[in-house]
């Protein structure tokens, strides 16, 4: 037994996470409740003084969290990489974004896999948990960590598992199942005990590809079929038929059937990126992937059809999109969190003034929108009080984001015309505004 086998079977194993942003915070809290000793890397030092200072910067991890973890002596945050050689195990949590021409950008994962390869000693474990195709644990990360004269299987573990949060839905992380996949057989036993200390579930696959695929297949099904609402929602409404009517009929079929729900386009790091890993690796092995590529086109189309529907609605009521004045509800890419990448509402902003409209967003998650590579002419817009005299100056209001805590009903009472891409209010009855759901 190596001296990672037995500190993994006392429990006593060291574990490093890289990357402390919504998966990587998270993920080294849970090896922190199973009791471990763990250590947080980022590239951030205002991420680190932060947490060392007890705060959080992500709104659905409570500071309390950090606060105990500091207390307990078992959490370390830093930006020192050099420290990496203090773990025993350390697992990759960084960004994997896609380039201007929608190729995937490995840059950070290169990057902190070259510095790892500086640190690293015999018998650590290595995972990638930052989404991306199959085949770059071994053809990128592998090679990367060789550079350091050790040979992966022989004297470094490597493996994959795929981060698979969901902020804001209220999941416990550590309830969630965790799949894993090593380069080897110790490779992947060594993962499997690792995660298995802190998850409640592990579900082992044959291989580092195999996990990778994984993932990109549930954020690829969850785009294709997004995508197919979204159509249905265009070709119902054109018919007068209420599509989010027809869905919530639909899931009342206790098999064959599972709701997805349309809406102003796709945000996030996962979905609107991960098929499009997929996309370009399959061109190496000549596949073309119409299927994927198909619904890509219609959710990036979708914030363009909201402002058409927007564009309609004020010029029923004679006024033109020059000159109108614009709300954005919610700029976050989901409900009750404080994420804009890849959100559609910045979108449709940008559209919105590129059409002759000015435009305001209010968001109680976001006060300020932060720098945006795609969007940078709304950095430092901050959103707009919520109340009576505020929103009724507004010809229009569109909700790209349907968070909980707005009050809908005085939303409806105080605005002209409400534009509603997220059915947020179905329960709402009365107030005057003109309400298009688009």
């Amino acid at each position: 037994m190596t001296a990672f086998e037995s500190r993994l079977s006392d429990k006593t194993v060291r574990v490093g996470v890289i990357g402390l942003g919504y998966v990587g915070l998270p993920l080294v809290h849970v090896f922190w409740q199973a009791g471990l000793t763990t250590m947080g890397f980022d590239i951030d030092p205002g991420k680190i003084e932060r947490l060392r200072r007890g705060e959080t910067y992500i709104k659905h991890f409570a500071g309390d969290n950090v606060r105990a973890m500091n207390a307990s002596g078992r959490f370390t945050a830093t930006s020192d990489f050099g420290r990496l050689s203090e773990v025993d195990a350390v697992l990759i949590c960084v960004p994997t974004p896609l380039n201007a021409e929608r190729e995937p950008d490995l840059s950070f994962v290169v990057n902190t896999a070259e510095a790892i390869a500086k640190n690293l000693h015999p018998g650590m474990l290595v995972v990638l948990e930052s989404t991306t195709y199959p085949g770059t644990t071994t053809e990128v990360v592998g090679p990367i960590l060789e550079k350091s004269g050790l040979e992966i299987g022989r004297d470094v573990l490597l493996a994959f598992s795929p981060e698979r949060e969901d902020p804001g839905s209220g999941y416990e992380t550590r309830k969630i199942p965790k799949i894993v996949g090593g380069i080897d057989e110790r490779s992947g036993a060594a993962a499997e005990q690792l995660y298995a200390l802190a998850f409640a579930e592990v579900h082992r696959v044959r291989d580092t590809e195999t996990a990778e695929a994984v993932k990109i297949t549930e954020n690829i099904f969850r785009a294709v079929n997004i995508a197919l609402v979204n159509e249905l929602k265009i070709a119902y409404g054109k018919m007068g038929i209420d599509v989010w009517a027809v869905i919530e009929a639909a899931k009342t079929k206790p098999f064959g059937f599972m709701a997805f729900y349309p809406g102003p386009g796709l945000g996030g790091h996962c979905i609107p990126i991960d098929p499009f890993y997929l996309s370009w690796r399959a061109k190496q092995f000549n596949v073309d992937t119409h299927f994927i590529e198909l619904a890509g086109v219609v959710n990036r189309a979708m914030p363009g059809l909201v402002v058409d529907a927007l564009a309609e609605a004020l010029k029923s009521d004679g006024k033109p999109m020059k000159g109108a004045r614009v709300l954005v509800m919610g700029v976050a890419y989901k409900k009750n969190v404080d994420d804009l990448r890849e959100s559609p509402a910045l979108e449709i902003m940008d559209i919105i003034q590129e059409r002759g409209g000015s435009v305001a967003y209010h968001d109680p998650w976001i006060a300020e929108i932060m720098p945006t590579r795609e969007h940078p002419e709304l950095k430092g817009m901050k959103s707009a009080p919520f109340d009576e005299a505020t929103i009724s100056a507004f010809d229009a209001v569109v909700i790209a984001t349907d968070h909980s805590n707005v009050d809908y009903p005085s939303l409806v009472a105080w605005s002209r015309l409400v534009i509603d891409t997220r059915n947020a209010t179905k329960n709402v009855h009365g107030g005057r505004a003109k309400i298009v759901r688009a």
